[in-house]
């Protein structure tokens, strides 16, 4: 089970009391009505699905109900730092993720069959 740090309620809570909500730090567009499809397409649908640091937003959906970010590493799925909405995006260099080995499978029996 993870434990995810709310900013807001200042305590860690099981990963079942949030909701993920997507990207953080998305550059909206000024006027959504003006821009062409393939714009639209590319601010509401297209994401990257990087390998590392990313960051994202959640919700606490079972506690304060409040919106906040997080910066997590997508290899060991641990959560660096969260931190309020509105504040901006935190400058973490990718040497302060510490990496674990990640267990798997092939890690643990051998190849798969």
């Amino acid at each position: 089970m993870l434990l995810i740090h709310c900013p807001y309620c200042q305590e860690e809570r099981s990963e079942l009391e949030f909701r993920g909500a997507g990207d953080a730090h998305i550059a909206r567009p000024q006027n959504i009505a003006s821009i062409s499809d393939e714009e639209f397409e590319a601010y509401f649908f297209l994401r990257d699905n990087p390998k590392g640091l990313i960051f994202e937003r959640w919700r606490h959906i079972h506690g304060c109900g409040r919106f906040f970010n997080a910066a997590r590493d997508t290899i060991s799925d641990k959560f660096i730092m969260t931190y309020k909405a509105g504040e901006p995006k935190p400058e973490i260099g990718a040497a302060s993720v510490p990496h674990a080995p990640v267990e798997t499978y092939e890690a643990m029996e051998g190849e798969a069959q």
